[in-house]
């Protein structure tokens, strides 16, 4: 690899490592203390969450703009995503390298076949989870809409399909954008490494995510968080059973296993 480019992956993943560390520089990363404290939350909300572990969820509000924060922290998720593809992935390595714009230019395809030559568990669990980390961000910047009620309610589909909506646009912006595979690793320049299963696959699996890890999260997380007081199991539970959410919360700044008016210890 050339110099410059070993340059690029290290400032890249030291601004990654700044920024995941910012909140856990506040506190230490001990599951003996309480995880879920104030310097967690947002700080229009925390305050509340506070005084009532027990609040109704959907009933706290959002922060103070959905669009400007939706769009900061799902700038925040493309940085994660993006460090980790150049970091775990040689092939995104090797094409660092050359003119930007005119191997942009060349990467940007309609695609012509259904595959991109991922494997099936890249494009059918790895591409919906990251769907729905975008989904969830948008989600935790509306009103109303954190952990409402599971159910076939309009308030609750109606806030699930926005999130899908939002959670389209990033995978639109992931696949072309200018911080895309396609200008990052140039993927689409080369036969065989686009396809529709990225552009279809993403949201709609983003939805099915979202609303299952809903479901999961109320009837299973709750139920194991109910059967013990650990602190180390219950972040487990929560972090595993929920990885899109998990994905979501460390690009908000917050540990994987944070929840909206839900403390770690809590009750």
């Amino acid at each position: 690899m050339a110099p410059w480019r070993n340059a690029g992956v290290a400032a890249t993943v030291c601004v990654v490592g700044l920024f995941l560390s910012r909140e856990a520089a506040a506190q230490r990363l001990d599951l003996d203390v309480p995880l879920d404290a104030a310097s967690e939350v947002n700080a229009a909300v925390a305050p509340t969450l506070v005084r009532d572990s027990a609040q109704d969820a959907s009933s706290i509000p959002s922060g103070p703009s959905t669009l400007e924060g939706a769009i900061v922290d799902s700038m925040r998720l493309l940085m994660i995503e993006h460090s980790t593809r150049i970091l775990v992935q040689a092939k995104t390595r090797n094409e660092l390298d050359g003119p930007f714009f005119p191997d942009y230019r060349r990467s940007v395809k309609v695609p012509d076949t259904w595959s991109d030559g991922d494997g099936w568990v890249v494009n059918y669990l790895g591409h919906p989870i990251h769907g729905a980390a975008a989904g969830f961000i948008w989600l935790d910047h509306e009103d109303g809409a954190h952990d409402p009620t599971l159910g076939f309610s309009r308030e609750y589909w109606s806030s699930r399909l926005r999130g899908f909506a939002w959670a389209t646009v990033y995978s639109v912006q992931f696949e072309f954008g200018p911080a895309s595979e396609a200008s990052i690793g140039n993927v689409g320049m080369r036969p065989g490494t686009t396809g529709w299963v990225d552009h279809i696959v993403t949201p709609v699996g983003a939805l099915g995510f979202m609303v299952l890890e809903d479901a999961l999260d109320r009837h299973l997380v709750r139920r194991i968080e109910n059967w013990t007081s650990n602190r180390f199991v219950r972040a487990v539970a929560r972090t595993g059973i929920n990885p899109s959410r998990a994905l979501s919360n460390l690009a908000q700044g917050r540990f994987p296993w944070y929840r909206v008016a839900r403390p770690i210890g809590g009750q």
